[in-house]
């Protein structure tokens, strides 16, 4: 398997390529439906072996160049995860977060905080995935006073996308080390909850782990195809399965038979409900593009407190680059990266949470969702100084 990329240089061949796209059933990876190849924008693709010998060829013949980003999938996966089976992974004082981490070593990890950390570290599940896995969430803060406005995070919502869960353990990790000694993180972990969800599609990330790596949606078993699966973040109740979601049950975009139909999507709702008053900002973690997203996903309109919403992003992206000079695009979901309904970040702005963002995280296509770990710790570095960014903000008035 290889994974090629492509720049659609015209109207044709925007339609060509759309076209072999649907017809081979390729993996898209940027950007997520072949609907969303325009002319100009970067599509990547991952080309099964198969498929490589009949798609190539056509491209060459029809005269659109590519580019091949990954030659050797099968490869580039075993270096992602480097030598794993003569490292310590079992022991949580010194637990690792330089590595990826299956799903049952991020539940043991939560456990272990759960017990160590019982003055700063609350943890509970909101419900069960499709396929009965608790959905755990770690509630981080002093517990200073009873109310306490709260900051939701969640990681992981496609199960691909590794570094996503990766962060959200880092940042639990940075919380607790530096509480202590630094002042901001002792402000925000004083003043505010955080709700943070290391893995919302635990399914679709276990098989991730165990049968494809590139799986993105969950693993609801649907009747009438022989598909499995939902996209959680076109699951939502807000403008659902219109623009940029797929009606067909295996397609990597597909809506869902109904909003919320995945149990893990309506647990997060129903919680997410529940708070709303306290709850001021929702962050998404996903993978890639280097970008930073807030609403509207689903129509090109400017939200009411843009100028907070979009100082906070321009700040934060700001932020992020002081670290390794790692550039951030920011704006509007809709014309930064492409219209989707049913999003989540969409769905937390609707129900009033006021900053709702969503990180694409790095690279640029250059590994793709194949992030090697060496950068695990750049990476969650420099976007540990946005989210802090945000927060604070957050605890600043905006007018």
């Amino acid at each position: 398997d290889k994974v090629i990329r492509v720049v659609p240089e015209s109207e044709r061949e925007t339609q060509i390529l759309r076209a072999a796209f649907n017809r081979l059933k390729v993996d898209l990876w940027q950007p997520s439906s072949p609907f969303h190849i325009v002319e100009g924008t970067v599509a990547d693709v991952r080309v099964p072996q198969n498929a490589t010998r009949s798609l190539l060829p056509y491209l060459q013949q029809a005269n659109i160049q590519y580019t091949i980003l990954i030659s050797d999938l099968q490869e580039a996966i075993e270096n992602q995860t480097g030598g794993r089976s003569h490292r310590n992974r079992r022991s949580l004082s010194g637990y690792n977060y330089e590595v990826y981490h299956s799903l049952e070593e991020i539940a043991d990890w939560m456990h272990y905080l759960n017990r160590t950390y019982s003055d700063l570290v609350h943890m509970f599940s909101v419900g069960k995935s499709y396929e009965g896995r608790p959905l755990y969430i770690l509630k981080l803060g002093k517990r200073s006073r009873p109310y306490k406005k709260a900051v939701w995070i969640d990681c992981g919502i496609h199960a691909r996308e590794w570094i996503g869960p990766a962060f959200c353990q880092w940042f639990v990790k940075e919380a607790l080390q530096t509480y202590q000694t630094d002042p901001d993180m002792r402000k925000m972990l004083t003043q505010l909850y955080f709700y943070i969800m290391p893995v919302f599609n635990v399914d679709g990330y276990h098989f991730s782990w165990t049968n494809d790596r590139f799986w993105r949606k969950t693993r609801s078993k649907n009747m009438r195809f022989h598909c499995h699966g939902v996209d959680a973040n076109r699951n939502w109740k807000v403008k659902w399965c219109d623009e940029g979601a797929s009606l067909h049950p295996c397609d990597d975009t597909y809506c869902g038979p109904f909003p919320e139909s995945e149990p893990e999507v309506k647990a997060v709702a129903h919680f997410l409900r529940k708070h709303r008053k306290q709850i001021k900002a929702y962050l998404s973690f996903h993978a890639y593009a280097q970008m930073l997203l807030y609403p509207y996903s689903y129509k090109y309109a400017t939200i009411p407190n843009f100028n907070c919403v979009e100082s906070a992003a321009y700040n934060a992206v700001n932020a992020l680059q002081s670290a390794y000079g790692v550039r951030y695009r920011y704006g509007p979901a809709s014309s930064t990266l492409y219209v989707s309904s049913g999003s989540s970040m969409d769905w937390a702005y609707k129900n009033g949470i006021p900053y709702a963002f969503a990180f694409e995280l790095r690279d640029t296509g250059h590994f793709g969702f194949l992030l090697p770990e060496t950068l695990i710790k750049p990476t969650c570095t420099e976007t540990m100084l946005a989210v802090k960014n945000i927060t604070l903000h957050l605890l600043k008035k905006c007018h």
